[in-house]
């Protein structure tokens, strides 16, 4: 599908590692990925559908459009969305667990077999969802001092949590999963809150730092990234408080992440 932002500047398509991993996924499956390469809820997705080697296909769309062909799939407009057998689904979280149910028989399994650690595992995507992803937000837009030092406190305080249940190296232990997938999107963006909101992973304390450190050096995550100058022609908007997604429009209006 043709891409044509409403910016110019704005890049229509992945670029660097992210680009290769593209072009190796152009030809027909029956698993098709909507994708929008900047995003990092998208990216969850993409990091499990390249840690199983899921067979898929790519296809770029701009979610900013809305074209009336990608609002049949998705009648939110948003990725990630990905068609199973002709059959549309979306939510980030709801298709990892569904990656997981359909593609059981190739690791890494991203859920616990043990029915309590997979309920424990869901407690910390909960917890990912309504704590430290909405706060990584609010200290990205926000724009006085004030609000930003509170918001960099309650990002603290949701990662020190969170850190605490790190079994190791990932956080249920051996095998890369849910809740590290959730996380590390907003792990290998965080340069940019490192940058501009005087942010630093030890403020979340040394067992989060050490965690996150190990997750952006995931291969996946790697082949999932693009340049960092492309991803920061998005950001300065969130930084100017100008962005207008439907996530930024969350944070101004003080609702839920969409």
């Amino acid at each position: 599908m043709p891409s044509t932002f409403p910016d110019h500047n704005i890049h229509p398509e992945a670029t660097g590692i992210a680009k290769k991993t593209v072009d190796a996924h152009q030809k027909p499956e029956e698993l098709v990925f909507w994708s929008g390469w900047f995003c990092p809820f998208n990216q969850r997705v993409w990091i499990i559908l390249e840690e199983k080697g899921i067979p898929y296909q790519y296809k770029e769309v701009n979610p900013y459009a809305k074209e009336e062909s990608f609002l049949k799939l998705n009648p939110r407009g948003l990725v990630p969305t990905i068609e199973y057998q002709g059959k549309p689904l979306y939510e980030s979280t709801v298709l990892c667990e569904f990656l997981e149910d359909v593609y059981l028989d190739r690791p890494p399994h991203v859920l616990p077999k043990d029915p309590y650690e997979k309920a424990r595992v869901r407690i910390w995507a909960d917890h990912t969802s309504k704590h430290i992803i909405p706060a990584w937000h609010r200290l990205l837009q926000l724009q006085t001092k004030e609000d930003q030092d509170k918001a960099r406190q309650d990002l603290y305080e949701a990662q020190r949590k969170l850190a605490e249940e790190i079994k190791g190296p990932y956080f249920a232990g051996e095998e890369f999963g849910l809740v590290d997938v959730l996380n590390v999107p907003w792990v290998s963006r965080d340069h940019v809150l490192r940058e501009y909101r005087e942010y630093k992973r030890e403020g979340a304390g040394e067992n989060y730092a050490r965690w996150a450190d190990l997750l952006e050096k995931r291969d996946s995550v790697v082949k999932t990234t693009s340049d960092k100058d492309k991803l920061m022609v998005i950001y300065d908007r969130y930084l100017a408080g100008t962005a207008n997604s439907e996530v930024a429009k969350a944070i101004r209006e003080g609702k839920p992440l969409p």
